[in-house]
């Protein structure tokens, strides 16, 4: 059974998402504050957790527990759930090492798939890959499949798991254009368009900390990025 956390401050709320996840057959632990979240996690690692960023009087508690729980797993998915919809925010949320970032305006239908997408990725990366598919090269980049590592001139990126795949998506077909809708398929995602663009955003970021020159990431306009071996 799927080990799901809830880290909410508010009791009705998390309490109201705790038991319609219950219901779907996860099993879940729920916390109302980051320093006891934080403890369970050192002590067991949940398969996912649903974070709210204001917990208690930590007003961006959030961010400080998804940074500390990415630093245990880098591959645990993790889901902001929180009334702040600004774009900063979102932003913010994706770069501290987030998969997802949903408001609570979300349905709950919506809200468990996005769950039950994270865990088919989670499936899909349990599974062991044939040997000639356990690495990729293109250029200066080294893609290790088997420990979903990521090298940059023989430097190690530090991608979540979700940043992973869409690098994988670009590399594997350089040259080619993928959608936005593609890359959400090929990372298992169910997120919308402009968390894809974050995430492309936050992709070239951490790459230009190694290169500051690098360019390999292109936007075609109205049709999506592709990986261009020629910059490399």
């Amino acid at each position: 059974m799927k080990h799901i956390a809830i880290v909410e401050d508010e009791a009705a709320i998390r309490e109201n998402y705790a038991d319609v996840i219950r219901r779907q057959g996860y099993q879940v632990h729920t916390y109302q504050d980051r320093p006891s979240a934080q403890t369970a996690f050192e002590q067991r690692l949940p398969d996912l957790a649903i974070i709210d960023i204001g917990l208690g009087n930590e007003i961006d508690g959030g961010f400080a527990l998804c940074q500390s729980l990415r630093a245990l797993s880098a591959t645990v998915p993790i889901i902001f759930l929180t009334a702040r919809d600004s774009d900063i925010d979102t932003v913010v949320g994706l770069r501290m090492g987030a998969d997802d970032y949903l408001t609570k305006d979300v349905s709950l239908p919506h809200l468990m798939a996005r769950i039950a997408a994270l865990f088919r990725r989670s499936d899909l990366l349990a599974q062991t890959p044939s040997i000639e598919d356990k690495s990729l090269q293109s250029g200066p980049l080294y893609l290790d499949l088997d420990r979903m590592r990521v090298y940059w001139h023989d430097q190690l990126i530090d991608l979540t798991v979700t940043e992973f795949w869409m690098v994988h998506a670009l590399v594997k077909r350089p040259g080619h254009v993928k959608s936005r809708q593609a890359l959400m398929d090929e990372a298992h995602a169910v997120v919308d368009d402009s968390t894809i663009t974050s995430h492309i955003k936050r992709i070239r970021k951490k790459f230009m900390v190694i290169d500051s020159q690098f360019d390999c990431i292109r936007t075609v306009y109205g049709m999506g990025y592709r990986w261009d071996e020629a910059q490399a």
